[in-house]
């Protein structure tokens, strides 16, 4: 979604913000973490960084380079070189918006990148169907542990969960003309962002225009066996007063068009249905294709209203 948002900002006059969860806790993230308490997780910051990455040669070579993971068995081993660049950074700056801005500058970024909150979380889930005893919920903490679980995720919620939402990303969503949900890892991606008090209050309340985006194929762990449908019934159930105005699905994962329809309807909002699947790759969305479909919205939506004429279009990105 960030290469296709990268895409559409060098074809028009479009600023993106991309607010990304800081719940990770596996690989690199999660040995930083432990060693160094209270530092936002890195890895999927680098990760919308390198996304956002202007496509020259130097800012290739800076995404390559933050890309990049050492390798053998030493201290450094399996660490991305960005992750250790933002942690650096961090400690110098002393502050992760600060830090993001540096790196974004260093990347030569077709937009910003935010942290969701400026304190590091931890994602709880209840699931059921572990230890062979499909009845019993049991709570497991941990990004990886959840999105990994053999068992059916219910819910999840986030620790702590007063949680503070990043100043900087509410305003963005309050000032936005479309806000973007997905696609991602349904429970661990894309629900926290709801979960967090002041980021849902600013995605229910903002006056822009709403898209959620759908997974190509359910994630083993997190979603298997969901319809589309359910993806919606699972939002529904975590934050029930938002609602998506547009919802994007690829033909070729809806099984039954006119229960999704109905379900998107319950919402007041529409479904479009559009192929945004990589060719060959029916698991992976093709960039260019969700530029497409996302310039195409943008023309739809009517002047004034959701949409601030006059100004640079702000699409922002959970």
């Amino acid at each position: 979604m960030l290469r296709a948002l990268r895409t559409l900002a060098r074809r028009a006059e479009v600023d993106v913000t991309a607010v990304v969860t800081v719940a990770d806790d596996g690989g690199s993230s999660g040995r930083l973490r432990r060693d160094n308490p209270g530092i936002l997780p890195p890895g999927d910051l680098r990760m919308a960084l390198a996304a956002l990455a202007d496509d020259g040669p130097d800012g290739t070579l800076w995404a390559n380079t933050f890309q990049h993971r050492f390798s053998g068995e030493g201290a450094l081993a399996g660490h991305p070189v960005g992750n250790l660049v933002l942690a650096g950074l961090g400690e110098v700056l002393g502050d992760p918006i600060a830090t993001l801005d540096a790196a974004g500058r260093m990347l030569g970024c077709r937009g910003r990148v935010l942290p969701m909150s400026c304190q590091p979380l931890t994602i709880v889930g209840e699931v059921a169907g572990l230890d062979d005893q499909p009845d019993t919920v049991r709570r497991i903490r941990g990004q990886v542990a959840v999105a990994a679980t053999p068992g059916q995720v219910r819910s999840v919620s986030l620790e702590p969960a007063d949680a503070v939402g990043c100043d900087e990303a509410v305003q963005a969503i309050s000032t936005a003309d479309l806000v973007i949900l997905g696609p991602g890892s349904w429970f661990t991606s894309v629900l926290p962002h709801l979960l967090v008090p002041g980021l849902r209050e600013a995605l229910i309340g903002t006056a822009a225009h709403r898209l959620l985006v759908l997974n190509l194929v359910p994630q083993p762990g997190e979603t298997e066996g969901f319809s589309p449908e359910q993806h919606l019934d699972v939002i529904s159930e975590h934050a029930p007063d938002f609602r998506a105005d547009t919802v994007l699905a690829d033909p070729a994962a809806v099984p039954n068009r006119s229960r999704l329809t109905s379900a998107v309807r319950h919402w007041n909002g529409e479904l479009w249905t559009r192929t945004v699947a990589a060719e060959g790759k029916p698991e992976q969305h093709d960039p260019d294709a969700l530029a497409n479909v996302l310039d195409e919205l943008l023309t739809a939506l009517p002047p004034g209203g959701r949409t601030r004429s006059g100004n640079p279009t702000s699409a922002t990105t959970g």
